[in-house]
This record gives C-alpha cells, sequence and structure tokens, in this order.
C-alpha cells in the first residue's frame, strides 16, 4: 500500500530518494529511489500527467487529499504534486464529492504480482510482501548496517528488522567463516 499510495510530489528525481508517507507505523520515512530506474520512471510519469491533463479537461481530475489538507488546499487535489503515481484505471463516483481518480487498487496488483510470479516459473511461493523482504535482504547481503535496513523499512525496533538477517544463509549469526577467505 506504501507504493500504491505514493504521491507525484514525494518522488525527488534530483536527490534520488522517495519519501514514503504515512507508513509503516503511521510514521513518514525516506527510502532511495534506483538511479537504473529513473529514466523509465519519467516516462511513466509522462504518461500519468497525460492522464491527469484529460481528467481536468473532462471537468475531474482531484484526488484525496490526506487528513483536512482538502480545507486548507481548496483546488489542491486538482495540483499535478498530489496525483498518485499509480492511478486507477477506472473512475469511482464518491456519492459525497463526485468523481475522484484513486490509486491503483491493491487487488488489482496483487493479482497481476500472481500473474507475473506465475509467468517467471518461479517455484518458490512469493507475494507483494516478497518485494519488501528481499529488498532488506538484498541490503544486508550488499552489507548495509542493520540500522539503515530498519530506518528504510520504516521497523520501530531493530529485533522487527533482524529477521531478516536468518535468510542471508552466511552461518550463526550472519559471520562468515575464516576459512571461506582462504
Amino acid at each position: 500500500m506504501e507504493g500504491l499510495r505514493l504521491r507525484v510530489k514525494d518522488v525527488e528525481f534530483t536527490a534520488n530518494q522517495i519519501i514514503v508517507r504515512d507508513g509503516k507505523g503511521a510514521k513518514d520515512r525516506m527510502t532511495m529511489l534506483p538511479a537504473a530506474l529513473k529514466p523509465s520512471l519519467q516516462r511513466y510519469l509522462e504518461e500519468v500527467r497525460a492522464l491527469h491533463r484529460a481528467d481536468l479537461k473532462a471537468g475531474y481530475g482531484q484526488v484525496y487529499l490526506p487528513y483536512a489538507l482538502d480545507r486548507k488546499y481548496t483546488g489542491g487535489g486538482r495540483d499535478w504534486g498530489w496525483q498518485y503515481v499509480f492511478p486507477a484505471t477506472v473512475l469511482p463516483v464518491d456519492p459525497r464529492s463526485g468523481v475522484r481518480r484513486r490509486h491503483l487498487d491493491e487487488r488489482v496488483f496483487r493479482k497481476g504480482f500472481r500473474e507475473a510470479v506465475k509467468t517467471a516459473g518461479l517455484t518458490k511461493p512469493a507475494t507483494c510482501h516478497t518485494l519488501r523482504r528481499s529488498f532488506a535482504t538484498h541490503l544486508l547481503q550488499d552489507g548495509y548496517d542493520i540500522r539503515t535496513v530498519q530506518e528504510l523499512l520504516g521497523h520501530r525496533s531493530v529485533k522487527t528488522t533482524m529477521i531478516y538477517t536468518h535468510v542471508l544463509n552466511r552461518g550463526g549469526r550472519g559471520v562468515m567463516s575464516p576459512l571461506d577467505s582462504l
């Protein structure tokens, strides 16, 4: 859901970071924007911007603003920065506020993920949460310290992050045997 609720303004291309708002533990945090994804993400956002312009031209294009921001920033829900990075393909009608663009539904994403797992021929079970676990595991395998990984994942306690160390498959406590370096 953190990814699906991502807003355009929270992707900072110049700083190479993504701001996750109201994420795990109802906290905001920053994570990295992979340099390898920047060009394709920028092209994708141009398509999303075209969709937003079409919505505005058709007389809608408003998205939900969190908390009371819609009262504070009247019309802010039409601003490009507040649009979802992953918008829904359909426009539901809210009986109170009319037509508003929402983010991609998590069920649609899960279904697509399951199809991708099947198409890839993976034999191990994988869910959307596997992406988060894989992210943490790869950071630890690359030598990043547990506190950095804790911060990137938004865990309150380092004990929660420690569960990812068991999959490093480097022996007890993630330590490599000196014999392996000979």
